[in-house]
């Protein structure tokens, strides 16, 4: 119920303010049309009051006649002079054809008043009064016609009322009774008010002040939406602009932070926005020093190489200077390689939707990869599967999982000794989903436990391949996985006080149903 409306506060400011003055309007415009007709109906009912007693004293005084009654002309108009009040009303009265017998606008005692024009300047021609203007034939027309088919029904006995034009054009509260003896009709009473205008030019006036109220009101509330909205959202713009133009890192608008509607939460959420773009961009530049920094060495040694290649002559130290050409070059090669593969990284993950992901099966799958490459003489890899284990399902995504089990296990291969062996389990627990990643390796060192997440940090083994890593693996995964929601951490396996491998524990929340 009541869907349409906005669920904010903001929202229901906005509908309630603009709601307010028309509905202030709309009432005020209902109760003086409520006021309008009970005016026209309490005029109705006076004119009927009157009308009835003044039809009574002509039936009971000015009719004769047997057995065929009829009415005397001339002393009903006199007693119509007498009774009519034409100040506040026109008193007309008509025979048993409907022809005119009396008036009270003619039979009064009274002087009309007209005003005058303003008196012409010198050199203007002056009107004369006959060529005031008149009210238009037609409408004269059309008021004849009404009034004379409102005697026609009062003449077959009904009372008749209602509001009409009169022949200026006026609209007129009329009556008309019909005067009657027994079942004989000898005449029609018509009376009218004139002032039906001018209680509509008061109600008018009396809606000014209902107009004036709701247009303060509709100004009042458009400033205050522009004060609450309008400023603050141009405020923002021009913000926004002066991170663009200007090179700021952060949009700063602390008063409207602190707003509890809808326009605090976009000013946190911009200023929220415009922090993690400086942090990125932060990264790159890091990232950017990062690779030219590993880049530069290789390069370094690939120069000094080339350069004493020429001088060298002993045909040993040629070719113990041709194996750090070939190692230098393969070392630049595993670089751009990770270097390509983590640039590209962010744009991966923010593509690609995440979808149930059973950790279990994926594990089983990269496990047995590495069992059938396997040589003689490799390190083993081996799934410890726990007996009657539940579902595994996760929110993520396929490739990029992989990717994080294959970096952790070639990570685990490297250091593992000859003929070691390297075991992945999984388990859950507490809402989540639990990996590791072991190794029968020297282990970590503890001040290193962080430092080995870190980008082209790398630490190898006695014996490793010189330029085989990049060290970018560690950070590519820990990566993927906070992107994941879970988290990536580095502990020693002991026992009896002596390290005997190291192990990396994955957590990711478990996928709800």
């Amino acid at each position: 119920m009541f869907r349409w409306l906005p669920g904010s506060r903001l929202g229901r400011l906005i509908i309630a303010l603009n709601v307010l003055g028309l509905a202030i309007l709309i009432a005020g415009a209902l109760v003086l049309n409520e006021l309008r007709q009970g005016l026209v109906d309490a005029r109705i009912d006076s004119l009927t009051t009157q009308g009835e007693l003044m039809a009574a004293i002509i039936d009971q005084a000015f009719t004769v006649g047997e057995p065929t009654p009829a009415m005397d002309a001339n002393d009903a108009s006199l007693t119509l002079q007498m009774l009519a009040n034409p100040k506040t009303q026109r008193a007309r009265l008509f025979d048993a054809q409907g022809r005119p017998i009396a008036d009270s606008e003619l039979v009064a005692d009274r002087v009309e008043q007209r005003v005058l024009p303003p008196a012409a300047r010198r050199g203007e021609a002056r009107l004369p009064l006959s060529l005031k203007p008149r009210p238009k034939t037609a409408v004269a027309a059309e008021a004849r016609a009404a009034l004379r088919a409102e005697v026609a029904k009062a003449l077959r006995g009904q009372h008749v009322a209602g509001l009409r034009r009169s022949e200026n054009g006026d609209r007129v509260v009329s009556v008309s009774i019909p005067i009657q003896r027994v079942q004989a009709v000898l005449g029609v009473l018509t009376l009218e008010a004139n002032d039906v205008d001018e209680i509509i030019a008061r109600e008018r006036m009396a809606l000014i002040p209902f107009i004036l109220i709701a247009v303060a009101v509709s100004l009042s509330s458009s400033l205050l939406l522009t004060r609450l909205i309008a400023q603050p959202v141009r405020r923002l713009a021009r913000a926004a602009d002066r991170v663009r133009l200007a090179g700021a890192r952060a949009i700063s608008l602390p008063d409207l932070a602190r707003r509890d509607d809808e326009l605090g939460d976009l000013t946190r959420s911009l200023e929220d926005m415009t922090q993690a773009l400086s942090e990125r961009m932060d990264a790159i530049e890091s990232f950017a020093a990062d690779v030219a920094h590993e880049i530069k060495n290789p390069l370094t040694s690939l120069r000094s190489a080339v350069e004493t290649l020429d001088l060298v002559t002993d045909p040993t130290a040629r070719e113990r200077l041709l194996r750090i050409l070939k190692n230098d070059v393969q070392r630049l090669d595993r670089l751009v390689t990770d270097i390509s593969n983590a640039s590209r990284l962010d744009a991966e993950l923010s593509r690609d939707n995440p979808k149930p992901v059973d950790l279990e099966r994926l594990v089983a799958d990269i496990v047995g990869l590495y069992q059938a490459t396997a040589k003689p003489g490799d390190v083993a890899v081996r799934f410890a599967r726990p007996v009657g284990l539940e579902a595994t399902t996760v929110m993520g995504r396929e490739g990029s999982l992989g990717q994080v089990f294959r970096n952790l296990i070639d990570n685990a291969r490297s250091f593992s000794p000859p003929g070691g062996e390297v075991v992945v389990a999984v388990q859950r627990g507490a809402g989540r989903v639990i990996a590791t990643v072991s190794d029968a390796g020297p282990g970590i060192p503890p001040e290193n436990l962080e430092t080995i997440f870190e980008r082209f940090y790398t630490s190898r083994p006695k014996g490793a391949a010189f330029g085989g890593n990049s060290g970018l693996g560690l950070s590519i995964a820990r990566q993927i996985v906070e992107a994941h929601g879970g988290t990536l951490r580095a502990q020693n396996r002991v026992v009896d006080g002596q390290v005997i491998g190291a192990v990396f524990l994955l957590v990711l929340p478990e996928a709800k149903a």
